[in-house]
């Protein structure tokens, strides 16, 4: 890094990728701001500048190997920064780099024999919440959330119907008798649909009777707006609740929708069918959004959603021009909308897609969006979905007409 390149970073102040600290710090303060930064998106300490941004300089004496210690001796996993002095910054004085990438492990501070995680937010680093801590180390595969038990569930809060029709009928095998207390946890703990702790995450979302009775943010919230911004009034809202998957009877017809097909029977009375004559004589109906779509892009909201994000639903919008699904979280595993459009494979929720294949929401080779999404929008009205990732959140949005 050059000086004048330097000096206009400090003139920008601190922000969520740099920090300012004079060199005569503790080593496990200089341990706390590093650890924040390797488990957000990576950052720098500008040792020998003041919070104010006033260029203090270098005073302790091998400070290389000072900070090469700390993050061996104060950081669990140890991390090896980069590091650089400037000279000259200002006349006599300097100023040391020491900058950390992203990390694809979870650090913690570790000091007085215990551990402390620290995540960057904003111009602060501070200590994680175990939400947040359990998000880290989910987002690193570290930890599996949909295999996680769901605290305070039991096998009762599992609907026994559903999960006759799905391993009777869906999977084609030998289910337990109702009294078969044994066999039934055995099938269940084997499929990771149970622990012993509980039900899991996935299971109570997939076979739930009340998911929402444990986990609030499991639903989705629907609403449809007159026009073509959020209105107070709409013409209708709806909290969609309930389990994931649906109730068949063995021939295979609806007994009770599933949220996907709560959230597609909502789109289709909120969005008109447009009707023209073929060849002049036979009728035929379009809908706004082909029904493949809609169902493609909700199934991709359940599935990748980031459920450790407690009290946020998956949101469907439907304005006059456009409809919108959005999802909380970020995209997992190095994800970008770009690599989405190309078709990379990538899921936060593996059991939960396994699931929902079984049930064929899902096509085998992970192609779902550029081909039933982005294909099918073209093919229909000659439109291009935007997917678009900001602020934790997710949004695929279809368009009505042609994109301008």
């Amino acid at each position: 890094m050059t000086r004048t390149e330097l000096l206009e970073i400090i003139a920008n102040g601190e922000n969520s990728g740099v920090e300012f600290k004079r060199d005569t710090l503790r080593n496990y303060n200089l341990a706390k701001e590093l650890v924040a930064f390797s488990n957000l998106d990576g950052g720098m300490v500008l040792l020998g500048v003041e919070d104010d941004g006033t260029v203090s300089g270098l005073t302790r004496d091998r400070l290389e190997q000072w900070v090469m210690n700390a993050c061996r001796d104060k950081i669990r996993p140890g991390i090896i920064p980069f590091f650089e002095i400037i000279k000259e910054v200002e006349p006599g004085k300097d100023v040391a780099i020491v900058r950390v990438p992203r990390s694809s492990h979870v650090h913690s501070q570790w000091h007085n024999n215990g551990h402390t995680y620290y995540i960057r937010v904003g111009t602060q680093s501070r200590e994680s919440t175990q939400e947040e801590l359990g998000r880290l180390f989910q987002q690193r595969g570290m930890i599996r959330a949909e295999t996680q038990p769901v605290s305070g569930t039991t096998i009762n809060d599992l609907d026994r119907r559903r999960l006759k029709d799905y391993f009777g009928r869906v999977r084609q095998q030998e289910v337990p008798g109702d009294g078969d207390d044994a066999g039934w946890l055995n099938l269940l703990i084997n499929t990771e649909i149970l622990t012993e702790e509980g039900i899991t995450l996935a299971g109570i979302l997939l076979f739930g009777i009340t998911p929402n009775r444990y986990l609030p943010q499991a639903g989705i919230d629907a609403v449809a707006y007159q026009g073509t911004e959020k209105e107070y009034e709409a013409k209708e809202r709806k909290q969609l609740r309930g389990a994931m998957t649906p109730l068949m009877d063995p021939s295979g017809t609806l007994l009770e929708a599933g949220l996907v097909e709560q959230a597609v029977s909502f789109v289709r009375r909120n969005t008109p069918v447009h009707s023209y004559l073929e060849d002049g004589a036979r009728r035929v109906d379009t809908p706004t959004y082909p029904e493949e779509v809609i169902r493609e892009t909700i199934v991709n909201a359940l599935i990748h959603r980031d459920y450790l994000l407690s009290g946020t639903d998956i949101e469907l919008a439907i304005y006059e021009d456009r409809l919108e699904v959005i999802s909380p979280g970020k995209l997992p595993n190095g994800i970008t909308p770009e690599r989405m459009r190309l078709g990379t494979r990538a899921a936060r929720n593996n059991l939960l897609k396994d699931f929902m294949r079984d049930y064929r929401y899902l096509e085998h080779m992970g192609m779902g969006v550029p081909r039933k999404i982005i294909k099918g929008m073209k093919e229909h009205n000659g439109s291009d979905p935007e997917l678009i990732e900001e602020n934790e959140r997710f949004t695929v949005r279809l368009f009505s007409t042609k994109n301008p």
